[in-house]
């Protein structure tokens, strides 16, 4: 509706000053002869005009700019041999022309020497200053008025579909988002109740009472689960630190790896947002050990060192030759790290050789310890304080 609106109004002006310079031919008495002359070069004018108001004639080669307005020029000064000054208003939809064709210093030079030239005809038919200068500020005020119509329409257009295209980049990053925390949600819960089932497979004909007891644990799990895909749906994501250290630590030993925790107390101090990003980093890091790793211990540490929060997790048994992707293709690291520069944070994978078929792993989050709120100023510094992703040798 917008756009429709300013391309209505800028076609009902441009009628009007046809209409005013037809009025004024009319007032000389000419024959039907040159009546239906004037009519066809007013037309032309007319179709030319809404060629150079076009939104998109920026985009346009140059040689056809040219040759438009070249014909358009003709158009404005050859009629004034057959109608004289009543066809110099025509002049002001030329002036209007160059300023949105040429470049900003040619077409104000050209806009200027438009103006200027009304005082030719003029003087020509002996008339007086007073007419000369309306008749120049007549071309000056309409070129002014097709310029800025113009352009007008130009950006209402433009702005119609910037909005159109940031609603589909709004509906592209909800589907991100949406994939992204499926995966980050999901992946460690259904690796969990594998392995647990697993391992309760094992233990109901020797230890029923542990199988039982694990059952519990999956459930606890697969509601969990249930739970995450809900929030992901209604696009609540926040987690806590503190509880996946809890569950990580329960998957692990049944796993039968050799945990060690280590928060110095750091969690109770970490920002909603902080926290939510390190607990979605812990279940992504304990997701890769259980599947690309046969790791025999995992150690886990959190500590607070000025208004930074370091999250590592370190464990033996990484597989040679498997690399997880990296971040750009969209999948478990690649989500961490974008996860982290929202917040203004960073991750940092390195791998170790120990000397056996099997290399050590780190991984490394640092993100501010409370989140940057709007008006803080420290919220630019601590979203520049992002590094890039840093490796050493082969990743995982």
């Amino acid at each position: 509706m917008a756009t429709r609106t300013a391309r209505g109004v800028l076609v009902a002006a441009l009628v009007c000053y046809l209409g005013i310079t037809f009025l004024n031919i009319l007032s000389q008495e000419l024959n039907l002869y040159r009546l239906a002359l004037a009519l066809i070069c007013l037309v032309l004018v007319f179709l030319l005009q809404l060629v150079h108001s076009a939104p998109g004639i920026s985009g346009a080669r140059m040689r056809t700019k040219i040759l438009t307005l070249a014909a358009q020029g003709v158009l404005s000064y050859l009629p004034l041999i057959w109608f004289g000054v009543s066809w110099g208003a025509m002049a002001g939809f030329f002036a209007g022309s160059v300023l949105l064709l040429l470049p900003a210093r040619a077409g104000w030079t050209l806009y200027g020497l438009t103006t200027l030239s009304l005082l030719v005809p003029g003087i020509l038919n002996d008339r007086g200053v007073v007419d000369l200068v309306y008749m120049c500020q007549t071309t000056a005020l309409t070129g002014l008025v097709v310029y800025g119509l113009s352009r007008l329409t130009s950006l209402v257009d433009q702005l119609h579909r910037a909005r159109a295209d940031l609603a589909r980049l709004a509906v592209s990053n909800e589907q991100l988002r949406f994939s992204r925390d499926l995966h980050d949600l999901l992946g460690y819960s259904l690796s969990a109740i594998t392995l647990k089932n697993e391992l309760i497979h094992r233990l109901i004909p020797a230890n029923p009472f542990r199988a039982r007891e694990e059952v519990d644990e999956v459930l606890v799990i697969s509601r969990q689960a249930l739970a995450d895909v809900r929030r992901v749906a209604r696009g609540y994501r926040e987690m806590s630190l503190g509880s996946e250290l809890a569950s990580a630590e329960s998957v692990l030993a049944a796993a039968g790896v050799s945990v060690t925790v280590d928060t110095h107390d750091a969690i109770d101090r970490l920002g909603l947002a902080t926290s939510t990003v390190l607990a979605t980093v812990l279940r992504e890091g304990v997701t890769n050990l259980l599947r690309h790793s046969v790791a025999s211990y995992c150690r886990i540490s959190a500590r607070i060192e000025g208004d930074l929060v370091r999250l590592t997790i370190v464990n033996d048994g990484l597989i040679l030759g498997h690399q997880v992707p990296s971040p750009d293709s969209g999948s478990g690291l690649g989500n961490l790290e974008r996860r982290l520069q929202d917040i203004g944070g960073r991750l940092i994978v390195r791998r170790f050789p120990d000397g056996s078929d099997v290399d050590v792993f780190r991984l490394t989050a640092e993100a501010p310890v409370q989140e940057a709120r709007a008006g803080d100023p420290r919220a630019n510094e601590v979203t520049s304080g992002g590094q890039p992703y840093g490796r050493a040798g082969n990743v995982a």
